[in-house]
């Protein structure tokens, strides 16, 4: 189900749909309609290099399986990565806009770079995994685990804002649906948003839910398997359903242009009652 107009970007990025080179998934705010958000799923070979230019952008190199090292100018970072985004927090690398960042992994890998549009030149740094703040979110068949790795209280950046979400197998997360489409001061906040799954487990597959929140709004149920984005720039999201038998993973990354950096958002009044 999908009411788009079909003159809009599309909303379910299947994966291998938006490859480009070394990119096995490359979504940038042209691409996607927007200002701001953008993310890049970067495969590496063993003793693999690739050269991310910055541009006018800010962006974390977050390992999804591997490990990594990158080079800033004089700075080295070594990244000990993970062996799959199932196996818990990850250490990671900020990367300045304006700079130019070498990324290399001898044993090759898989490496998430999330990106947005900024003004703000900050400083290049790594990000040690035990810092990461783990929040266990929901309960019942809606608990699920948020790794807050660059929420806007967590980690410093300009706009961007990224966090992961793992979801046991058969339970809701993104629920109740919540929105954060329009500029409210201290109640909402205006954030363009990239989901990118993963399921655990051969032939496992999600759900994810877009609904309206004005007319002519993003309207869209999409069956996610591993390698999907979908891509909210309004409405009302959630929930995102993991089949039974299968965790799911998501990356959520998203900014925007509000004056202030921050994460608010505004449940739907119509699935709220009864919740946690």
């Amino acid at each position: 189900m999908d009411h788009r107009d079909d003159t809009a970007p599309e909303r379910h990025v299947r994966a291998g749909t938006a490859a480009d080179g070394p990119y096995a998934l490359d979504i940038d705010p042209k691409t996607a309609g927007w200002g701001y958000s953008a993310l890049r799923i970067l495969e590496l070979p063993p003793g693999g290099t690739h050269l991310l230019g910055a541009g006018d952008s800010e962006w974390i190199v977050l390992p999804l399986s591997g490990g990594c090292t990158v080079r800033i100018e004089d700075e080295t970072m070594e990244l000990l990565g993970r062996e799959s985004v199932f196996a818990g927090v990850t250490d990671f690398a900020y990367v300045p806009r304006d700079a130019h960042a070498q990324i290399a992994s001898g044993a090759g890998g898989r490496f998430a770079l999330a990106g947005a549009k900024c003004e703000r030149r900050l400083p290049a740094r790594r990000g040690p995994a035990p810092e990461v703040p783990v929040e266990q979110r929901g309960t019942g068949s809606c608990a699920r685990r948020v790794h807050n790795f660059a929420a806007a209280d967590s980690f410093d950046c300009d706009r961007l804002i990224a966090v992961e979400v793992l979801t046991p197998g058969g339970n809701w997360s993104s629920y109740p649906p919540h929105k954060h489409d329009e500029h409210r001061p201290g109640e909402e906040t205006r954030l363009e948003e990239i989901y990118y799954f993963e399921i655990d487990g051969d032939h496992g597959f999600g759900y994810q839910r877009v609904s309206p929140s004005r007319p002519g709004g993003t309207d869209l149920l999409a069956e996610v398997r591993s390698g999907d984005a979908v891509l909210v720039p309004d409405g009302w999201h959630g929930p995102s359903i993991a089949a039974p038998g299968h965790d799911m993973y998501y990356l959520n990354v998203m900014a925007g242009p509000g004056p202030e950096r921050e994460w608010r958002i505004c449940f739907h009044p119509d699935h709220t009652e009864g919740y946690r």
